[in-house]
């Protein structure tokens, strides 16, 4: 089995509704994302996948989370944007442009360098 893992960063605002703690007021981070991939076999090139397009694709997800209220996007209706639930709207969209025989097998979040949260399937 081989991993890659690719890493990109957004800013956002959110707030936690129904928190009780200063969550609960409209704020920012400077997000990270990691994404890994995995398969078991490489292409003629020996690579599991593209760096370059999956960089994109993560790019092309995380574009419209950067510098916006995550409270407003459709997404986010009914369900408070924390970490967790930024990690599986990444996962979801990310997971869906992958070729046969690679596997989005987790998303990290981290909204600083020590709060993190992971989605993975399974």
């Amino acid at each position: 089995m081989y991993e890659i893992m690719i890493e990109d960063r957004f800013d956002a605002a959110h707030q936690l509704i129904g928190y009780s703690g200063p969550c609960e007021k409209l704020h920012g981070h400077g997000w990270k994302v990691q994404a890994f991939f995995s398969g078991n076999k490489l292409n003629k090139l020996g690579m599991l996948i593209d760096f370059r397009k999956v960089k994109t694709d993560l790019g092309n997800v995380i574009s419209k989370l950067d510098h916006c209220n995550l409270n407003a996007l459709t997404f986010f209706r009914g369900i408070n944007p924390t970490s967790e639930n930024v990690a599986k709207l990444v996962f979801d969209r990310l997971s869906a442009k992958l070729p046969k025989g690679i596997k989005l097998t987790k998303v990290s979040v981290f909204e600083s360098p020590t709060s993190q949260a992971t989605y993975a399937e399974g």
